[in-house]
């Protein structure tokens, strides 16, 4: 598939690669933001937004290293990358330890 004509190529281009993981990450907080927002738990721009920014980054590496491992192509691992950051540090350790369980046994 021409990754040009799909949004991911079209960021890809625009930004570089480094920065469509960000901003794949920074949406994956966001809609978990919104969630949180829309069923009254925060303020849409309340003290909670800020602490998004790092852990929308932190996912970014993570997402980008499952998506290495797993050995996806450009669109999907930014799609992967959105979903952890959407998940968020704790969603990704249940994961994550359901996963290693798995291997274990």
């Amino acid at each position: 598939m021409d990754e040009g004509f799909s949004l991911v190529g079209l960021l890809d281009s625009w930004f570089g690669g480094a920065a469509t993981t960000v901003i794949g990450a920074l949406t994956g907080r966001m809609m978990y933001h919104a969630q949180q927002t829309r069923k009254g738990h925060r303020r849409f721009f309340g003290r909670e937004l800020i602490w998004e920014i790092p852990i929308a980054f932190g996912m970014a590496i993570i997402g980008d290293s499952v998506a290495a491992y797993l050995e996806l192509s450009r669109p999907i691992s930014v799609g992967v990358i959105a979903a952890l950051a959407y998940l968020g540090p704790r969603g990704a350790e249940v994961i994550l330890m359901n996963w290693l369980n798995r291997k274990v046994k």
